[in-house]
């Protein structure tokens, strides 16, 4: 079983053959980051005409067991998610909504400060708001998982200590490896997995450039080692993959990602010092086709058969059975 749990590409019909062809049983795919409730659903209603258009490649994912009919049928799952709270606007009815419309994950933040918590570029971390404590106890209930991918460390421990259901980062690294905004304190990770991994939560490890060691140049085995060494204290258990893929995107996508409409202003983001622009992948993770030399790296790293199964996707896939669904099953 192979997940990507996190990616944001150009869609297309060769994508979507791509994901077939590195053997992907599930991808968790973004449909917002600025985009308000109605424009999301326009993104969902897109999706949905993909879904008609390549059915023996796609279709949606909104349980676990969907990953077994992914793997009986030589298909891709398709769970939704997104990187802002800006699909529930300030209505937390909205919250259940979307999971009604197949929302799995959610950020309560993107970079900036919300209505729920405090994106990681603040300059004051003001913590999990008001709101945001009710969101996230709204979340807990109905299955929609808490994502704290672009937040700043108190917020994302504030919401580790507050949620009563395990929550994940799905796609960053560790920060010890590489000092990047988006990549996590030893502090924020102990919140989220547990100081010896035993809280439940789930960290993604991401193939984004801005956030190797490296970046572009960065190697599969230097890559791999770090999952070997994230592993050595947390255990394999909780760790997989979040590749934060954006393959085959203009580089108008970025500036709409870091910009939307909250600034008149191009806002450069992490590790680029110009206009904004999508980096080049390294040459042993260019796409999906690509997904199968992780396990061999895994493998060359150390970890044994059944550690590289779960990081692989394995370990995703039991999350999902524990956090699709309503508290009451």
């Amino acid at each position: 079983m192979r997940i990507d749990n996190l990616q944001y590409c150009n869609w297309s019909q060769t994508v979507f053959e791509q994901m077939h062809q590195g053997g992907l049983t599930g991808v968790h795919v973004t449909v917002a980051y600025h985009e308000t409730f109605r424009e999301t659903v326009a993104n969902l209603e897109q999706w949905n005409r993909w879904f008609e258009r390549f059915p023996e490649l796609i279709f949606p994912g909104r349980t676990a067991a969907d990953l077994k009919t992914a793997e009986a049928t030589g298909r891709t799952a398709i769970f939704f998610g997104a990187q802002n709270p800006s699909p529930m606007e300030d209505d937390i009815g909205l919250v259940e909504i979307l999971h009604q419309l197949g929302l799995r994950f959610m950020q309560l933040t993107y970079n900036n400060q919300s209505l729920l918590a405090t994106g990681c570029y603040e300059e004051d971390d003001t913590g999990l708001t008001r709101m945001g404590r009710q969101v996230v106890t709204e979340m807990n209930r109905v299955g929609l998982v808490v994502d704290m991918s672009h937040s700043a460390d108190r917020s994302t421990i504030e919401v580790a200590d507050h949620s009563s259901r395990p929550i994940a980062i799905t796609h960053a690294n560790p920060g010890w490896w590489h000092a990047a905004r988006r990549n996590k304190s030893d502090a924020v990770l102990d919140a989220v997995l547990g100081p010896k991994g035993d809280h439940g939560g789930m960290l993604g490890f991401s193939l984004y450039p801005h956030h190797l060691k490296g970046g572009t140049d960065c190697s599969r085995a230097d890559f791999c080692e770090m999952i070997a060494r994230t592993a050595d204290k947390y255990g394999a258990h909780c760790l997989g993959i979040g590749s934060d893929l954006c393959q085959d995107q203009p580089d108008s996508i970025v500036e709409w990602m870091r910009v939307g409409r909250w600034t008149k202003e191009i806002d450069y983001g992490e590790g680029s010092a110009s206009a904004p622009g999508f980096p080049p992948q390294p040459d042993w993770f260019r796409d999906n086709r690509d997904f199968p030399g992780l396990a061999e790296g895994l493998a060359a790293a150390g970890f044994d058969a059944g550690e590289v199964a779960g990081l692989m996707g394995g370990n995703w896939a039991r999350f999902y059975e524990t956090s699709f669904g309503p508290v009451d099953g």
